[in-house]
């Protein structure tokens, strides 16, 4: 039986906020001490490697280890056990679960423009809107630190940040809820409203950089992943990184996976609207890889698919990830999914302003 929806006035939602605000001032959420901590953050970490590759954890150690922010890149269960400690709005949201500087980025629409927005959703469940807001300027601050700014420097960052989500809010709250949900922010929209605020050096620097984000599509991925074998099209093995299933496991059991990865693609398939499962139809699987990606998600089952078209110079590469339950759940509530795939599928269709085509 469907809940029922609370439809507030926008009086009524003014009016919860400055509640929220009496209970927890502002100045309580800076109230944070290590004694606070009730659980180890190393502790987390060896937990988390329990339900991961074995051979990959290593990894995940060692990218993590390699400055103090890709430790904060990998340590998102750790950061919500501090923050579970520490006083909390009932303000609850969509969370990302993950929301630092690196997880946002630009990305192709399905309508080819090239959008600026959250890309990982791994950890996306509801709890505290504040939540997403300290982690994402925690991640400015220890950026800044990493890249030895000055420490003033490193405080306009954060406040700047925090400054845009108040501002931007502010007019989300003058809009209808459509125009909310189809407001986004491209990057000609970027260069637009910001543009005239910074250097020449700086926008050039920005032309660049969007410039190589468009450069980055699906012939780009099959020059980098993929070789020919035997005059077919294969991914290039990179191991421990990228290795093909055909490599990881003897002929039986590549076998007996290859047959388990169908079944799953078959299933996702009904996932998708009846265009996009006709689109992903006319394309056939030709291989599998295992792929190492991120900081915090190494260990986890990660896989890559190629696909062909009519030839080999019409191809697919898509990516499949195993879900694990949200950092958030063991302080927040519990997902009400039935699998955290769906769980991730959804939380990403309501945080982001345009996703993927084939995401599902």
């Amino acid at each position: 039986m469907s809940k029922s929806v609370e439809h507030p006035t926008h009086e009524e939602s003014a009016a919860r906020g400055k509640a929220a605000r009496g209970e927890v001032p502002r100045e309580r959420h800076a109230e944070w001490l290590a004694g606070h901590r009730e659980l180890n953050p190393l502790d987390l970490l060896a937990e988390q490697a329990t339900t991961r590759v074995p051979e990959l954890v290593p990894i995940r150690y060692g990218r993590m280890a390699a400055t103090p922010f890709t430790y904060y890149r990998g340590a998102a269960l750790p950061m919500a056990a501090d923050l579970s400690t520490g006083p909390r709005t009932s303000l609850d949201v969509q969370l990302c679960g993950d929301a630092h500087l690196c997880n946002f980025g630009g990305f192709a629409s399905p309508e080819r423009d090239l959008l600026f927005d959250v890309n990982d959703f791994d950890e996306t469940a509801p709890g505290p809107f504040e939540w997403d807001l300290k982690r994402l300027g925690a991640s400015f601050e220890i950026a800044a630190r990493s890249r030895n700014f000055p420490a003033k420097t490193g405080r306009k960052l954060v406040t700047n940040s925090m400054c845009a989500y108040r501002e931007a809010m502010h007019e989300f709250a003058k809009m209808s809820n459509l125009e909310v949900w189809y407001s986004r922010l491209d990057m000609n929209g970027v260069a637009q409203k910001w543009g005239s605020e910074v250097s020449s050096e700086v926008m050039a620097a920005f032309q660049k950089t969007t410039a190589k984000a468009q450069s980055k599509d699906q012939l780009k991925a099959r020059e980098k992943l993929t070789e020919m074998v035997d005059g077919e099209l294969r991914f290039r093995s990179d191991p421990p990184l990228l290795v093909r299933v055909s490599e990881l496991y003897g002929k039986a059991d590549a076998g007996q996976l290859q047959k388990t990865i169908h079944e799953g693609i078959r299933s996702y398939r009904e996932t998708l609207t009846g265009d996009r499962r006709h689109l992903l139809e006319s394309y056939e699987l030709v291989d599998v890889a295992r792929k190492v990606v991120g900081v915090g998600s190494v260990g986890t089952r990660a896989w890559v698919s190629l696909f062909k078209g009519d030839d080999a110079g019409d191809t697919l590469i898509l990516q499949m990830k195993e879900a694990e339950a949200s950092v958030l759940e063991r302080f927040c509530t519990k997902s009400e999914y039935k699998t955290h795939g769906e769980r991730v599928v959804e939380g990403q269709r309501l945080m982001q302003a345009s996703s993927n085509l084939f995401l599902g």
